[in-house]
């Protein structure tokens, strides 16, 4: 990395920046809003809807998800907006950033969610039709199964084949990249899940803590 070029500053900006957008503890914000218990502490301790769902107020669950997704979206609208030449590089770097933020946000000691929401806001910028193919993956599964996090590592999987099928014409080869090492970082996060799953003690979506 060379320090004295005049365009690192600027990237390692953009980069700190989104991480700080996918670092807002949204779910942990609004359980003291609703006042309901500290998601660290019931469930999975993880702060994202799923686990927000646990303590049986839907609302909070609700809004827990619309904020994860939401940051994710800021985001990149905003890089998209104010730096319309950036890199394809620099622009899924910063895409990466956020959802490590929101997996890792440092003023929670690095324990966060697990990056599934806040990818699907990034993909409803960047990638519109596949953000409705995630939407309805994890919909199927999810009503078929009961398990989020089969849902999310189904989705998470197939959403890169899917793109190699139907956009292999659209999308840069930063863009399939960042589709791999999302799909790698989502099932590094559900690691546990797989556990459970395998062992059939994976708690099922609705199920009070």
């Amino acid at each position: 990395m060379n320090f004295h070029d005049p365009l690192i500053y600027p990237a390692l900006f953009t980069l700190f920046f989104a991480y700080i957008i996918g670092a807002i503890p949204t779910g942990l914000l609004l359980s003291k809003v609703f006042k309901t218990k500290d998601l660290r502490k019931i469930g999975s301790g993880n702060i994202g809807a799923t686990n927000a769902l646990r303590t049986g107020n839907k609302t909070f669950a609700a809004l827990t998800l619309l904020g994860d997704v939401a940051k994710g979206a800021i985001a990149l609208s905003l890089i998209k907006d104010f730096m319309p030449n950036i890199t394809p590089e620099l622009f899924y770097g910063a895409a990466l950033a956020a959802i490590i933020g929101h997996i890792y946000p440092f003023w929670l000691g690095f324990k966060g969610g697990k990056g599934v929401a806040t990818t699907f806001g990034i993909l409803l910028v960047t990638f519109p039709s596949l953000a409705l193919f995630a939407a309805v993956i994890w919909l199927a599964i999810a009503f078929t199964f009961k398990y989020s996090s089969l849902s999310a590592l189904t989705a998470a999987v197939l959403i890169p084949v899917l793109a190699k099928i139907f956009m292999a014409d659209v999308i840069s080869q930063a863009g399939f990249q960042f589709l791999g090492v999302v799909t790698l970082v989502i099932i590094f996060t559900h690691r546990e899940n797989i556990r459970r799953l395998m062992k059939g003690k994976e708690g099922r979506i609705g199920q009070k803590s």
